[in-house]
């Protein structure tokens, strides 16, 4: 990853013009004084010396893989409110931090192959050919002879004078669109994010637009490297889908929502004498109109569901100047539960996904509650569900406890380091909002530099929970420590990286260390404390970027923020 130095002047000059209240306080001066006396990686290192008592007790096999709505649930949440009542974070309701969630699980116990009739004549095997499901919180649904129509990538985008439907109803007919968005498949920068995926490159976007448009069903097109993930991704885990429940009962929603391989989108182009490049170029000429297929499709599913009650937690620090302005600290408290199919080891422990940014989240308030009273309201925000789908967080968005006109930004903490002082820091979805230049700020003074995540085409910013309110509006920040180590550099901190992904990440092997380095911990959180102290002690009102597609949602409100 190649260091921002280059952005980070760049934000320097900008700052004042982009934000208000650039003068440095009092306590920035001493942070400059230290930093000259002291090396940085000796520096932030003790925020809170109980962020190690927190992670290992929430990833004990006493709290049972901290799944939704189960006993390891009931035993997470009275821990985090207890250390809120603790601490003297202010209640949401009477004398209790929950937030009650509505959740549905939803088990596909018998689905069909998807018959196709017309210009081709066959059926596509559930699985090996075609992944689908409804979030219908029915008994069951059933596609019959649905018109199949290929839209290119699904997507309007105003912003970016695009329209893949124009002109084009699809009430009751099944569409079929490429995954990701046009600046990927172009890696051209001027067009959309270029390689950076946007919103409208991710999945849930198309099936939320396709239902928008009356599609009774939506199919992706899976090619591995615009998902960023293979076939088995997609059709080979679990099929049970989890939900939130809306009064409808999700009736608004598509019957079908799915996903074909290539290679069955490849047949069913040439049935009409074309290929999937031929489309693909169509598709990105900038005069694309949606393609008839000639092919009709049916479907049917069977569902069993249970109707489940989950809560979020939620603790706050009530603001002496501006209390109804709230910045949002947040992480996810959930994991996977138990397997209990491993008898050996049965509990999914969740250590670094995310018992420690939970526990830097109970680390962060308690650290807050020791300072001056914040002249805006801090909330933390621990939430459920993430593991089935960012639920909890959308729960919020949806029923927000403070409103969301007025909250002045949201920052994310998912997977904390625990390997030790990075010289860099990691901003995922580098180029979205101006609180970036807060943090590069902030940062520099830490005496590290900002990096831009290595991959933004794989979508991370769409993919944790801080992407709930992004939609809503909200000014985001979702950064984290990196991997140039202090002492090791930049490829031992990558090796560090992909062992855990390998043998670790969503596995029963996710466990406390007595080896974690938490230093590099406690210096993000010293990180993320000070952008939203800033940001509580100011009139500031971060944005996003012009051109960027959440920045219209926020404009729309901002008469809520004079």
């Amino acid at each position: 990853m190649k260091p921002l130095h280059w952005f980070s002047g760049t934000l320097a000059a900008s700052c004042c013009l982009a934000l208000s209240g650039c003068g440095q306080p009092a306590q920035q001066s001493e942070v400059a004084a230290t930093a000259a006396a002291t090396p940085w990686y000796q520096q932030d290192t003790e925020m809170n010396p109980r962020l190690a008592e927190y992670i290992k007790t929430l990833s004990s096999n006493e709290f049972q893989g901290r799944a939704p709505a189960t006993a390891g649930e009931t035993r997470t949440v009275a821990y985090l409110e207890e250390h809120f009542r603790r601490i003297g974070l202010k209640p949401i309701d009477g004398d209790s931090y929950k937030q009650p969630v509505s959740l549905v699980q939803i088990d596909p116990v018998q689905v069909s192959g998807m018959t196709l009739s017309g210009a081709l004549d066959t059926t596509l095997t559930y699985r090996d050919e075609v992944m689908a499901w409804t979030t219908r919180v029915v008994d069951g649904v059933e596609l019959k002879d649905s018109e199949m129509v290929f839209v290119g990538y699904g997507i309007v985008a105003p912003e970016y004078n695009w329209n893949d439907y124009e002109g084009l109803d699809v009430e009751g007919k099944t569409v079929v669109m490429f995954v990701n968005d046009p600046g990927y498949a172009t890696q051209n920068p001027e067009l959309f994010n270029g390689n950076a995926m946007t919103y409208y490159g991710r999945w849930t976007y198309k099936f939320e637009e396709a239902a928008r448009q009356g599609a009774a069903a939506a199919l992706i097109i899976h090619e591995t490297e615009p998902a960023s993930y293979g076939w088995g991704v997609v059709a080979h885990g679990s099929p049970i889908k989890f939900d939130l429940i809306s009064e409808n009962k999700n009736m608004d929603r598509s019957k079908i929502e799915g996903w074909i391989t290539a290679e069955t989108a490849g047949r069913l182009f040439a049935a009409n004498d074309t290929d999937i490049e031929t489309l693909r170029a169509q598709a990105l000429s900038g005069e694309f109109t949606p393609v008839p297929l000639n092919i009709t499709a049916s479907i049917s599913v069977k569902n069993n569901f249970r109707e489940l009650t989950s809560s979020n937690v939620v603790g706050y620090i009530e603001g002496s100047t501006y209390p109804d302005e709230t910045i949002i600290y947040m992480a996810h408290w959930d994991h996977l539960g138990m397997d209990f199919s491993n008898p050996s080891n049965p509990v999914f422990n969740g250590a670094q996904d995310n018992a420690s940014g939970t526990g830097a989240v109970m680390a962060l308030a308690e650290y807050f509650v020791q300072q001056p009273q914040p002249e805006r309201s801090i909330a933390f925000v621990l939430v459920t569900a993430e593991e089935r789908g960012l639920l909890g967080s959308a729960w919020y968005a949806e029923h927000p406890v403070f409103p969301l006109e007025t909250t002045v930004a949201a920052i994310n903490m998912d997977v904390m380091n625990v390997y030790g002082p990075m010289k860099d820091m990691v901003i995922v979805g580098l180029g979205n909002t101006d609180l970036e230049e807060i943090l590069v700020k902030h940062t520099e003074q830490q005496g590290r530099y900002a990096v831009p995540e290595p991959n933004p085409e794989a979508g991370i910013a769409y993919r944790s929970d801080h992407f709930s309110l992004s939609k809503k509006g909200v000014p985001i920040l979702y950064a984290k420590g990196g991997n140039d180590h202090y002492q090791h550099g930049a490829e031992w901190g990558a090796a560090q990286r992909a062992e855990y992904n390998r043998c670790c990440y969503h596995k029963v092997q996710d466990e406390w260390s007595d080896d974690f380095d938490l230093r590099g911990a406690q210096q993000d959180m010293f990180l993320y404390f000070r952008v939203g102290n800033e940001l509580a002690n100011s009139r500031q009102w971060p944005n996003w970027y012009q051109g960027n597609e959440f920045r219209a949602i926020r404009d729309a409100s901002a008469a809520a923020r004079k």
